[in-house]
């Protein structure tokens, strides 16, 4: 990492640009002419950001060695594919240097490169069958009674229904663990297919807010991002027609991301389907109530929140470390 005297620097030469300092990252790379910071970027992740170059040096071959020493970074720590936000009158620039655009929003450009989106596309191309679809994409931290309500009423009503998981792995209850459960308390429905989300839903390249549930400026236009990424790109690719939704009667996040997903997804063409919260107790059943139940070792509530695949996991050795873990933190 950086030491705080260049870190400085970059923070200055970053905001000289009208882009904002972030100091979450993994890597930063600052060129220098003359003792003088000319550029910076860095990454975080799979997602190389905050890259700022001074007027007199753009359109040099600046950006080029940004980006290069970038990407080298990212495939170092292990990543294959890589994503870049941009303006999109600057997408161009990075299309010269080998990323795809995979879609704008507004004054947001995506790029992305390596084998990414058609790769995973290709992944499940055995998965795809034509029709009137519908997809579902959930967290599941963990899987409830009422994802499973939610599931249930939009296979009903499409030919197939996509249940897309969250890939990210910043929940309570890691990625496999969230995987098998909406599996197994689906295997009754024949329509249904379970897929993970990869990058391309609710990451940390298209969505970090989600997982800060912050509420500003920058989160709605990383929501714009995302359900236009799935309105262009997964939707047609799966046939899907239909996105199906929980009620979210709380979260102020998730309640702003559902309006603009009903937004976006109608200027596509795809309708838009919000399903009432069922009740247990007198009030909504979610993965927070099933969380605190959990730590609280409250059996007979748990009973009456989960399916049983889910209530049988809970009550198993291996939950207990994430038991122990959501009471400490």
């Amino acid at each position: 990492m950086a030491d705080p005297s260049t870190l400085r620097e970059a923070q200055s030469l970053i905001e000289s640009q009208g882009l904002r300092f972030e100091p979450d990252l993994d890597d930063l790379v600052g060129l220098y002419d003359n003792g003088r910071m000319v550029g910076c970027g860095a990454r975080k992740g799979y997602v190389l950001k905050m890259l700022a170059i001074l007027p007199d040096y753009q359109g040099t071959s600046v950006l080029g060695e940004l980006v290069t020493r970038l990407t080298l970074g990212g495939m170092a720590a292990g990543h294959d594919t890589l994503f870049i936000y941009t303006q999109p009158q600057s997408a161009p620039s990075f299309q010269s240097l080998n990323f795809r655009l995979l879609v704008t929003q507004g004054p947001v450009a995506l790029l992305e490169h390596g084998p990414g989106l058609e790769a995973y596309l290709g992944d499940h191309a055995a998965q795809i069958a034509p029709g009137q679809n519908g997809a579902v994409v959930i967290n599941g931290n963990p899987f409830t009674l009422g994802h499973l309500h939610l599931v249930e009423t939009a296979a009903q009503r499409v030919d197939r229904l996509y249940l897309f998981v969250v890939r990210e792995d910043r929940s309570a209850f890691p990625f496999d663990v969230r995987f098998r459960l909406a599996q197994e308390a689906t295997t009754h429905l024949e329509n249904v297919v379970v897929l993970d989300t990869s990058r391309y839903a609710v990451s940390a390249g298209t969505f970090p807010s989600y997982f800060l549930k912050r509420l500003d400026e920058v989160a709605m236009a990383q929501m714009g991002i995302d359900v236009r990424l799935f309105a262009q790109r997964i939707a047609p690719k799966f046939h899907i027609t239909t996105r199906f939704v929980g009620e979210e009667p709380h979260c102020t996040t998730t309640a702003a991301y559902n309006q603009v997903m009903s937004e976006v997804l109608h200027e596509h063409a795809i309708q838009w389907v919000e399903v009432p919260r069922i009740l247990a107790g007198g009030s909504p059943i979610s993965a927070t109530r099933v969380r605190q139940a959990f730590i609280d070792n409250e059996i007979d509530a748990l009973k009456n929140l989960v399916p049983e695949s889910t209530f049988e996991f809970l009550r198993s050795a291996p939950a207990r470390p994430i038991a122990d873990c959501l009471r400490s933190c």
